[in-house]
């Protein structure tokens, strides 16, 4: 049963990957995101995290929490509040498409 739990879980979150405008999601980014987050999705800022390569069911969650006030933060409550859950899926799938690669140093 929670072998099925997870399938469906998983099968979710890609079916609303599939749904997002990964374009529409890069261009607002751009606008609105890259001041802080990096044109790329990773911060040169210390206190703005790296978007790029986060799930994207997490990063459409933590947008909804500062649109609704349920999580709170200066700057990310004005930037998400007018945000649609269109341009919240476009943006979360946009930095979910991105991938980062991790390299041991010797």
């Amino acid at each position: 049963m929670s072998q099925l739990l997870i399938f469906l879980c998983v099968l979710g979150a890609a079916n609303a990957a599939l749904a997002a405008d990964i374009n529409a999601g890069k261009a607002k980014a751009s606008a609105t995101c890259a001041v802080c987050h990096g044109a790329q999705g990773m911060s040169s800022l210390p206190n703005a995290p790296h978007l790029a390569g986060q799930p994207q069911i997490y990063l459409a969650e933590q947008l909804k929490n500062y649109r609704s006030g349920k999580r709170t933060h200066e700057v990310m409550g004005v930037v998400a509040k007018p945000l649609s859950d269109a341009e919240i899926d476009n943006l979360s799938g946009w930095y979910a498409s991105l991938q980062i690669v991790l390299r041991e140093t010797p």
